[in-house]
């Protein structure tokens, strides 16, 4: 079996890229998956997180430090889509707007997960990352390069939004 253009068993250094897939592409696919609702989506951030680290790998000197730098490159990547993709939804709606078409919305996930797409982008990455991966505060601050503090305010107003759109009482 090929893995990223490496074959398992030969690997690349202290055990290779193929025992780093192993061990962390589940967890990267499930992270991207809450990022972004897209099973398939989750998986190519998995597969270009990888891809983006070969020539990497032979600077690793903890094995340990790669599930940060998972995470962090899993981030940018949502990031960059759902930036890009922000972009193309403003253009098709200006155009739609001048011809009397609307976009649908064509999201099938659950009530919850619908509500934490809808977050602003931060925010989900907060709550994604502090409840889902169940990260600390200091270790969710650096994935997304901000102070506790402030990871502390996105999940405070994220928890607020999800509260009110799910109609929750708080007591």
């Amino acid at each position: 079996m090929i893995v990223l253009g490496v074959e398992q068993g030969k690997g690349i250094e202290r055990g290779g890229l193929g025992d780093l897939y192993v061990r962390h592409a589940p967890d990267g696919i499930h992270l991207a998956y809450l990022l972004t609702g897209d099973r398939a989506l989750a998986e190519d951030f998995v597969q270009e997180a990888f891809a983006r680290f070969v020539g990497r790998l032979g600077y690793l000197r903890d094995p340990n430090a790669f599930g940060p730098y998972l995470r962090r490159t899993l981030v940018n990547l949502s990031r960059s889509h759902f930036r890009r993709r922000k972009l193309e939804r403003n253009y098709l709606e200006r155009a739609a707007a001048g011809h009397g078409e609307s976009t649908p919305n064509t999201d099938p996930d659950g009530a919850l997960h619908d509500a934490l797409l809808r977050l602003p982008e931060r925010q989900r990455v907060a709550m994604v990352l502090r409840f889902f991966e169940d990260l600390s505060d200091g270790q969710t601050a650096e994935i997304m390069r901000c102070r506790p503090g402030t990871v502390r305010s996105l999940v405070s107003r994220g928890m607020k939004t999800l509260r009110i759109e799910l109609g929750v009482e708080v007591r």
